[in-house]
């Protein structure tokens, strides 16, 4: 690997370990086995390449969301039974130790305070949505409309959202996939009426 791609993983792992805030350019550079000035050169802020490190690790996250190599989602796109799934999986990976999950609420609340940090992010948001809508429906990425992305996917990510910051604040009483499912039949019958 190559001091870009060192800096990437050594960031990844001081996050996961430390946080956001109290990860240090001397930590990465420690971490990667790089030097100070290879961080400013590649990505031009620490907190730019943790932003990126941060994207990684969530993007690595999106197998464990259909269940991986070995136990994909088998449900029929649109179903209640697939969205049971996918949230099954995704809640599995918030009960990980270490789960990155936690981190994402750190950075949630430093929005304000690194705001080259926050438009990055919300741009990757917004290709995870994409993302959650293709796996709940089965549609291709590249062919998500994006008023879709608008609506629907804005639907999960904020389902998502409340997801973390419950597991995050309390994982003995934040629901699970089973809950979410009961909950949105309760919705789809009550709409029905």
């Amino acid at each position: 690997m190559g001091h870009r791609e060192d800096l990437l993983e050594g960031a990844k792992r001081c996050l996961l370990e430390k946080g956001f805030a109290r990860t240090t350019a001397r930590d990465v550079v420690k971490a990667s086995g790089t030097n100070l000035a290879s961080i400013g050169y590649h990505y031009g802020s620490k907190d730019a390449l943790l932003a990126q490190a941060y994207v990684s690790l969530v993007e690595e996250m999106s197998e464990a969301f259909d269940g991986g190599v070995d136990a994909g989602v088998t449900a029929a796109p649109g179903s209640l039974e697939r969205f049971q799934e996918v949230w099954s999986n995704i809640i599995a990976t918030m009960r990980e130790p270490g789960s990155i999950w936690r981190l994402s609420a750190e950075i949630a609340v430093m929005g304000d305070q690194l705001p080259e940090v926050r438009d990055h992010l919300a741009r990757a948001q917004r290709e995870g949505a994409r993302g959650l809508v293709a796996l709940m429906t089965g549609v291709p990425e590249e062919d998500v409309p994006e008023d879709t992305v608008d609506t629907l996917g804005s639907f999960y990510t904020v389902l998502m959202t409340g997801l973390i910051t419950l597991w995050t604040f309390d994982p003995k009483t934040a629901p699970g996939a089973d809950q979410l499912t009961d909950g949105l039949r309760q919705v789809i019958e009550a709409a029905g009426h």
